[in-house]
């Protein structure tokens, strides 16, 4: 047999590769590649010159920062003044003010273990996962409704932002679960289990939220004995949650449904029972595939708190509007629109990010 053996002599007057890219080059790369690229770029700029100088004019530098009514409001730009002396209510709705650290610790005590779960290499990551998911729900209801000495009040007291987290945090939370559940239940080979979870599925998926809102609060009071009543935040929670899992359980089926055969096939041959194929092999890969799902229907969720309002409960939208109907800041509701929509862009933003350094960090190379 001949062996073949090529030389390569690299010549020792080339410079080395530049891989490096400046400005300059990342420009030409990015926006001036090719000339209808380096038209739409033009146009943007041009748009964004028209856009921005007036934008910035009546936002900050012709705004109104101080005052008690619109009527101080007298500058022709922006009028802050309602964000200022609203700003209690539109974070905690009518929740007494003497009790505003009951809120806020409560939301200290979730922030915290669950940035720890978030953040790669940080310490303590089973203590922080077992106090979320044991301990904090009963310290949360205790802080918030009353208890242990501490006064009572009521869920028709809360509202802002404080309600809409709640009404986000919570369906987010039993929804991840509840719907993985669902999802393996529709792909049971048991009749039985899987037309259940079928018709648990796609009954809330064929009827709007509102529907399943107005059903909660409204409709089902009717079928509880006489004198057995629910509240209605609570009522708004489990409509909602059954509402996500119902979206939740299709996200995470359609990622079953990508993994290959080979991957059921060889868990079994290693002699895995179900539930430990499902656990170590199976679902790992498929809740990865589908986090941009997951992500985005827990975006969807967060904005749909805005639908509670038809059942009389005052998120933060509600009670903006609320704000602005009044006399004396008539007129200032596009203020108002707008500190909602930074509020909602920045959870939304945060959200997006994060799923997508998660994808980044468990990219396997079978990403496109």
């Amino acid at each position: 047999m001949t062996n073949f053996i090529v030389k390569t002599e690299l010549h020792p007057d080339l410079p080395p590769p530049n891989n490096g890219m400046g400005p300059i080059k990342w420009l030409r790369t990015n926006l001036f590649s090719t000339w209808y690229n380096s038209l739409l770029t033009l146009g943007a700029l041009y748009l964004l010159f028209q856009i921005m100088p007036p934008l910035l004019d009546w936002a900050i530098l012709s705004a109104d920062w101080e005052g008690k009514s619109n009527k101080d409001c007298t500058s022709g730009g922006a009028c802050w003044a309602l964000i200022n002396v609203r700003f209690n209510q539109f974070m905690y709705g009518f929740y007494p003010p003497e009790h505003y650290w009951r809120v806020n610790l409560g939301f200290v005590l979730f922030v915290i273990p669950v940035a720890l779960l978030l953040i790669e290499g940080a310490p303590g990551k089973k203590i922080a996962g077992v106090f979320v998911a044991l301990l904090y729900p009963p310290i949360a209801f205790t802080l918030f409704w009353g208890g242990l000495g501490m006064a009572e009040v009521e869920s028709a007291q809360w509202g802002g932002l404080f309600l809409t987290l709640v009404l986000a945090i919570i369906p987010i939370a039993i929804s991840l679960p509840l719907g993985t559940l669902l999802a393996l239940g529709r792909r049971s080979h048991m009749p039985v289990v899987r037309n259940i979870c079928v018709g648990f599925i796609e009954l809330p998926r064929a009827v709007p939220l509102i529907t399943v809102l107005f059903m909660a609060s409204v409709v089902l009071p009717l079928f509880l004995p006489p004198g057995v009543t629910i509240d209605k935040v609570l009522r708004a929670l489990v409509g909602m949650s059954f509402f996500a899992a119902a979206y939740m359980a299709e996200v995470i089926r359609g990622g079953l449904q990508a993994i290959p055969k080979g991957q059921y096939e060889a868990a079994q041959a290693l002699g895995l029972s179900y539930w430990r194929m499902m656990g170590l092999v199976i679902l790992p890969q498929a809740l990865k595939i589908v986090i941009p799902g997951i992500v985005n229907t827990f975006i969807g969720l967060f904005k749909d708190t805005t639908l509670v309002l038809i059942i009389g409960l005052l998120d933060i939208l509600a009670m903006i509007n609320a704000a602005t109907a009044h006399g004396n800041w008539m007129g200032t509701s596009t203020e108002g629109y707008v500190f909602a929509a930074l509020i909602y862009w920045c959870f939304c933003f945060g959200m997006s990010r994060y799923s997508l350094s998660l994808e980044t960090k468990l990219y396997t190379g079978h990403k496109r």
